[in-house]
């Protein structure tokens, strides 16, 4: 049975991107996709995934607040948020705290597919520099 991955950005293209990635993979299979972070809510609801993707700026609902909404409800599920821009050691803590298990930089391929496979063996994945590994280490001390 394929693992059942919900994307959501706002921008079609990158949903398309990271679709391609998804598909890409032998067992993975994208079961929706969202424009928003509500309506990412409202899927996840509705599909029960195995994994949700949210893109970190979306309208109406962010990918933070998002996961933050969509924890309450499966905590265990989990999410990996994408970026724009480099994972800042602010951006990961709020990752973590919001219930995201991973965040990476969209326009790394590579780094996205890493990041579904670590969350799929129940790993985190914040590939980031030393100085967000440490500041991460304190938060969760």
């Amino acid at each position: 049975m394929p693992i059942r991955i919900l994307i959501a950005d706002d921008d079609p293209t990158i949903r398309l991107l990271l679709r391609r990635f998804v598909e890409g993979h032998g067992f993975w299979e994208v079961c929706g996709e969202a424009q928003n972070g509500s309506e990412a809510l409202e899927k996840a609801r509705q599909l029960v995934p195995d994994l949700v993707i949210l893109d970190c700026a979306m309208p109406v609902m962010t990918g933070l607040q998002a996961a933050s909404e969509i924890a309450k409800t499966f905590p265990a599920l989990p999410m990996l948020l994408v970026s724009v821009q480099q994972v800042s050691p602010a951006l990961a803590l709020a990752a973590r705290e919001a219930g995201l298990k991973g965040a990476v930089t969209k326009d790394r391929g590579s780094e996205v597919v890493a990041g579904i496979e670590a969350l799929l063996r129940n790993e985190t994945f914040f590939p980031v520099d030393e100085t967000i590994l440490q500041a991460m280490r304190k938060s969760a001390s």
